[in-house]
């Protein structure tokens, strides 16, 4: 694929930077906008202007300036919720939604929800923090990124083994050679899917064979460790190697030695491996599928890709970059692809099951169109080729940023009228976070279980 002509790969980020914030709104849309950061702490109110009436009774609260034309001069107001932050519309012109459903009473924003305010469109996340420089493999500035960035970092620094893992179309090829790019070794980077070959192939493509070591063996073959030597070997979806590979390739890891199918002899190999998976290893280690002595030998190093829903911040970023690559291997100029309000916030809200893969299959389709018709932002108008949008896959904080409600607290919770019945989309978001758990769910809402279990029936979740 072709190089992508140079834009920009680190914006600026002002931040409105407030005590006692554990969250922030991270600006994505419009453009001029794009890399503003906003600190949520209670009382903070989002605008247009910061100045306040003289004799209002809020001054001296905390504003942050929204400076576009469809924001109103005090637009929404952000309050807490048993160290949650709550959003409230006040009376805007041009409202206020949260996960593509209008502002009509306060509400609770989770991790990752996608916020309007007027045309203004923000994804709610951590607060950010310092952390590795951006690399190639690893762009963004979503927390979760960052903490990646740190750990693939440290895994660029190391000679041991490197375990990746992520979702389908994570990036983890991405980052696998970033390893070995940072990692400095002089030998070649050898790529080979787990899932392609039959076992006795892997086998033979893994160590090589002899002459005669099989039906078919005409000649001998090195092996992909051969090749790999003082280099890096990179195995992807190492999860579905069958259990006699995973001892042989276990033997390799601890004696730094093959033996080619049909040979006496051993050979010595220099080979960093970095393997790479979508299946949640500990779990088949539990279940019997995987070797623990192999997970523990791959892990010295591990680095977590998170999904695209958790890092939505930076899927504009990307968006522009692939549809640049695109644009650079048809020989075509690239500009920044228009987005209209309402296509940026369906992009946001969609679930991305194929992550980055997805993203680059829309920027092939909007390429595909005549360079006049993207100038005449028609981008909506490709959004039914992304299927239907469902409800947004938010995540609750981590437990790090949101303390244990206490009693008092959820008595009080209780009482407050405004948040006595959370939106389906609010309830859903909190239930799927909690892994479906109704325990955890009463606690987080400050009701009884039967509650949680009427809230189940009235919207007719699956318990």
């Amino acid at each position: 694929m072709s190089q992508a002509p140079s834009i920009r790969t680190s914006p600026e980020a002002p931040r409105s930077s407030l005590p006692g914030a554990r969250s922030a709104l991270y600006i994505v849309h419009p453009p001029e906008l794009v890399g503003q950061v906003i600190e949520l702490v209670p009382g903070l109110t989002i605008g247009r202007e910061a100045s306040i009436p003289p004799g209002d009774a809020q001054v001296g609260a905390p504003f942050a300036v929204l400076s576009h034309p469809t924001v109103s001069r005090r637009h929404c107001l952000v309050r807490d919720a048993f160290g949650v932050p709550v959003l409230e519309d006040l009376g805007s012109s041009n409202g206020t939604r949260v996960d593509g459903l209008p502002l009509t009473k306060p509400t609770v924003l989770l991790a990752q929800s996608v916020v309007r305010i007027g045309s203004v469109l923000a994804v709610v996340d951590e607060r950010p923090f310092a952390g590795a420089e951006w690399t190639p493999a690893l762009p963004g500035v979503a927390p979760a990124v960052v903490r990646a960035r740190d750990a693939l970092r440290r895994a660029g620094t190391g000679m041991a083994p490197a375990l990746i893992l992520g979702e389908t179309g994570t990036g983890k090829e991405r980052v696998a050679a970033e390893i070995h790019e940072q990692s400095a070794r002089p030998g070649p980077y050898v790529k080979f899917s787990c899932a392609e070959l039959s076992r006795d192939l892997a086998h033979s493509q893994l160590f090589g064979h002899e002459r005669g070591a099989f039906t078919g063996a005409s000649g001998s073959h090195r092996g992909l460790f051969a090749a790999a030597d003082r280099g890096t070997l990179f195995l992807d979806e190492v999860g579905e190697l069958h259990l006699e590979l995973q001892a042989k390739l276990l033997r390799v890891l601890q004696e730094g030695e093959i033996r080619p199918l049909g040979s006496a002899t051993a050979t010595r190999v220099d080979v960093r491996v970095v393997a790479a998976t979508n299946r949640e290893l500990s779990e088949d280690v539990e279940r019997g599928s995987f070797r623990r002595d192999l997970y523990a030998r791959l892990s010295f190093f591990e680095v977590r890709l998170p999904a695209l829903r958790a890092r939505r911040q930076d899927l504009f970023w990307w968006l522009d970059y692939l549809a640049a690559v695109v644009a650079a291997s048809r020989g075509r100029p690239h500009t920044p692809l228009p987005l209209v309000p309402d296509a940026a916030e369906a992009l946001l809200l969609h679930a991305w099951p194929e992550n980055l893969r997805g993203v680059d299959r829309l920027a092939h389709r909007l390429l595909a169109l005549e360079p006049q018709a993207i100038g005449r932002r028609v981008l909506a108008s490709v959004m039914p080729e992304l299927g239907n949008v469902p409800p947004p896959q938010t995540e609750p904080p981590r437990a790090s940023s949101q303390p244990a409600v206490s009693e008092e607290a959820n008595q009080a919770r209780a009482s407050d009228p405004a948040l006595d019945r959370p939106s389906r989309e609010e309830f859903l978001a909190v239930y799927e976070g909690t892994g479906r758990n109704v325990r955890a769910t009463s606690k987080h809402f400050g009701k009884d279980r039967r509650q949680i279990y009427r809230w189940l029936e009235l919207y007719g979740i699956e318990r």
